[in-house]
């Protein structure tokens, strides 16, 4: 069964209420000069966890945005399966972290653009809905697609422009 789904007009606008504060991660990412993708995850209407990639930062190839925020959101709850969440990030995530998402029983996932060269959960792979596992995830694609793509565009623009174009 494929749960993935364009949503409705009524639902984007609740959708991009929490997408922008994932922006707002992929933002203040840029701003440390690493790759800018964020995530929030939303349990009862209410962000519990917010996230930027670290990296860099943190010298952990780990450190992503989604990965940082399940572990927070995992302590906010007390539990690490974080059933009656969705998480929200600004691009599809790589295989890593979709298979943190099934590892957490997180119930939605909403994203931004599709990743055409590491995106796991339907561009390249399928793992959130790969009926072999045992959780499958509901996928929301392009919410606020526009905006998620722009500053990753700008940033690697801006990395290429400053590296002499290696």
């Amino acid at each position: 069964m494929d749960n993935s789904n364009k949503t409705s007009p009524s639902d984007a606008d609740y959708h991009a209420r929490y997408m922008r504060a994932a922006l707002a991660q992929a933002q203040a990412a840029a701003e440390q000069n690493e790759v800018p993708i964020g995530a929030v995850i939303v349990h009862q209407d209410r962000i519990i966890a917010r996230a930027h990639n670290q990296r860099q930062t943190l010298t952990d190839p780990t450190a992503h945005a989604e990965m940082i925020a399940l572990t927070q959101a995992a302590a906010y709850l007390g539990d690490w399966r974080l059933q009656g969440c969705t998480i929200y990030v600004t691009l599809e995530p790589c295989a890593m972290c979709a298979g943190a998402l099934v590892q957490a029983r997180i119930d939605r996932l909403v994203y931004g653009p599709a990743d055409p060269k590491a995106g796991a959960c339907e561009t390249l792979y399928r793992i959130v809905h790969d009926e072999r596992l045992n959780h499958r995830v509901e996928v929301i694609t392009g919410i606020m697609e526009e905006p998620c793509r722009q500053i990753l565009q700008k940033f690697f623009t801006r990395k290429r422009s400053s590296s002499g174009g290696r």
